[in-house]
Formats: structure tokens, C-alpha cells, sequence
């Protein structure tokens, strides 16, 4: 089957599913670190979500009735927060209430790789992260023998490099998993697709990756098919990137052009711009 043959009925439930997002407003709970609340926010505000960046835990359990989808995001670790985030996902898990996880620095610390598998055995529907994460959290969880390389929060290997790994973990886990890059890579163990949309303008400003975990945690809200809820994220999130990239070449400027994009995104510029195999 051809690129064109499979990017066109994607390309049409992706501009689908934008819609229904918009129509729906879904709530979307943020347990996030601090560099990203206000960008995550704004973007799901733009996007046609409805962001709360709620993360205490007394308001966890009432909030959890509340809300259609939940993201959450370990790159500013504390203990508390930890605790906050395993009762989040625990609420989540017992209602059925779609999550993503993104395990921001898999691999750096062993704080970081216990609190993640802290939070897998409550079944994130998504955990999105760049490669080296992602085969962090593969070997953490005892499968294959990982080469990660973090380098902090910034991954130094290839999404090819990850791919049978995020097969693997997507497996054992029992949910979508994401390696972004360069190349995107997205597969639920069954599924696998390769997304190209982007700017290298988008590793230059901070938390665009963390906003993408939150935009795919709306889409999860609207989409029962993860697969389909992840590749939708990633389309709107890099097409937007690209055609912001085209309005300005620094990374200041480009952050509001990326924010303004997602708000003025739709369907012609999906089936137009979707580079998906």
C-alpha cells in the first residue's frame, strides 16, 4: 500500500477527530512539571480543549469526576508529586478514564525510573516519550537490552533506534506507545505508523514535547482508538510546527506562531500537510 493510500482515510478521521475535540471542549487534568503548565495550557486552549493543571492531592479524588482525560508528566519529580500522580492514575484507572504518561528523563535517575513504574500497573492508555525515554522505560521494565542514552531530558537516539522496543513495550504494557524524534514513530504492539510532520525549530523551545503528551490526552478523551487519538496528536502538533516555522526562523517568535497555528488548524490543512506511513 502506498504513503498517499495510507495517509488519505487518516488524514480524513485525524481532521474528524479535530472536530469532534472542538465541539466536545474535553477537560483535560495536567499533573505536569513547572516549565510546561503555561505552553501545555495554552495549547490545549488553542487546540479547543479545556486544561487544569490540578495536582494536589485532596482535590485529586472530586477532580477525577470531573474530568475526561488525564496527563501526566514526571519531568519535575518530588515525592509528593509522586504520590499525587499514583493517585491520579489510580483514580483514572478505576473509572476508566483515558491517561498518558510522559516519562520525562527515563533513565537519568533511579528516582525517575521507579516512579515510572510506579504508575505503569495503572494502565496508561499512552505514554509518549523521545526515544532514549522510551527505551528507558522499555529496559526498566526488563525488556530487551536497551542502548538509551539520555542526555538529561533531550534524547540521543533515533526513533529507528527504539521501534522494537516501543513494539515491545506497547506489548507489556497493553497501551499505544510513541518514540518522538525526527521521524515519529507510534504503535500499539499491533499497529505501527511513521509521521514526518515537524520543525527543528520545535526542540528549541521548551515543553512543546510536554504539550504534545497533553494535546494527546484530549484526543484520547474524543477517540477510542489510541492508535488512531496518537497519531491524530502528532499530525496536528507537527503540522502546526511546520507551517509556524514557515512564518519565523527563531524560537521566540515561533512559539506563538506554533500556539496560533493549533488554534487555526482544520481539515484542508491535514489532508494537505499529513506526511504519515
Amino acid at each position: 500500500m502506498t504513503t498517499e493510500a495510507i495517509a488519505s482515510p487518516m488524514a480524513t478521521r485525524i481532521g474528524q477527530a479535530l472536530d469532534r475535540l472542538r465541539e466536545r471542549r474535553p477537560l483535560v487534568q495536567n499533573i505536569t512539571n513547572y516549565v510546561s503548565m503555561d505552553i501545555a495550557a495554552n495549547a490545549l486552549l488553542a487546540l479547543g480543549a479545556s486544561p487544569a493543571m490540578v495536582h494536589a492531592p485532596e482535590e485529586i479524588d472530586d477532580f477525577g469526576r470531573l474530568i475526561q482525560a488525564l496527563a501526566i508528566n514526571i519531568g519535575t519529580l518530588s515525592s509528593d508529586w509522586v504520590a499525587a500522580m499514583t493517585l491520579a492514575a489510580t483514580v483514572a484507572h478505576e473509572r476508566g478514564t483515558p491517561w498518558v504518561l510522559d516519562p520525562v528523563g527515563a533513565g537519568a535517575t533511579r528516582f525517575r525510573d521507579a516512579s515510572v513504574q510506579q504508575l505503569l500497573p495503572f494502565g496508561p492508555s499512552v505514554i509518549r516519550g523521545n526515544a532514549s525515554e522510551i527505551m528507558a522505560v522499555a529496559a526498566s521494565c526488563g525488556l530487551g537490552l536497551s542502548a538509551a542514552r539520555p542526555k538529561g531530558v533531550d534524547s540521543a537516539n533515533t526513533t529507528s533506534e527504539a521501534e522494537v522496543l516501543s513494539i515491545e513495550l506497547a506489548r507489556h504494557v497493553g497501551c499505544v506507545v510513541v518514540a518522538t524524534g525526527a521521524i515519529d514513530f507510534i504503535t500499539d504492539g499491533r499497529r505501527q505508523a511513521h509521521l514526518a510532520n515537524g520543525s527543528p525549530l520545535m526542540t528549541q523551545v521548551t515543553a512543546i514535547g510536554c504539550s504534545l503528551s497533553a494535546i494527546t490526552a484530549a484526543f484520547c478523551a474524543i477517540e477510542p482508538d489510541r492508535f488512531d487519538a496518537a497519531v491524530a496528536a502528532l499530525a496536528v502538533v507537527g503540522i502546526a510546527g511546520e507551517r509556524a516555522a514557515a512564518q519565523t526562523a527563531r524560537p521566540g517568535s515561533f512559539r506563538t506562531a506554533w500556539i496560533d497555528q493549533l488554534a487555526a488548524l482544520d481539515a484542508t490543512a491535514i489532508t494537505s500537510d499529513l506526511k504519515l506511513s
